[in-house]
């Protein structure tokens, strides 16, 4: 999303730059010049989405925050911010980054529940793949307040 709005940003500023006065060649070194902005700015968003966490390293982080990234789960979770469900920073405050609540963390992401956070239940995932739900909980458990 933040591509296309960069894109978009991009294109409106060259149209509305590009005067009638201008050279055929002058218009297209600023279209080319305004892809390599957009790229720059797509390439720097990419990179800044998996620095976040403390004690693991951006390459560990990486998978579980691209796949969060992809699914639903910033419908109800915010990094640090109660929106439906708790913030992310809340349950990594309350689930030490063990086997034992990565599993039943990844299960309760699979097949939803309630009762530990509130009256508010949170919806089943069943069509994620454990191994991507397991990244996803690890990434998680790392964030830190």
């Amino acid at each position: 999303m933040k591509k296309v709005f960069a894109i978009l940003l991009i294109s409106a500023v060259i149209s509305s730059c590009g005067g009638s006065g201008s050279k055929s060649g002058e218009n297209a070194d600023s279209t080319k010049a305004a892809d390599q902005t957009a790229k720059a700015q797509s390439s720097e968003a990419d990179t800044s989405a998996t620095k976040t966490g403390s004690s693991t390293t951006t390459a560990e982080l990486a998978p579980g925050a691209k796949l969060m990234a992809g699914s639903d789960c910033n419908t109800c979770h915010k990094e640090d911010v109660k929106v439906v469900g708790p913030a992310l920073k809340d349950i990594a405050a309350k689930y030490p980054p063990t086997d034992a609540n990565i599993a039943m963390l990844t299960e309760k992401v699979i097949k939803g529940g309630s009762g530990h956070w509130g009256d508010i239940p949170m919806a089943a995932h069943p069509q994620l793949k454990k191994e991507d739900v397991t990244e996803m909980v690890k990434y998680v458990l790392s964030l830190k307040k």
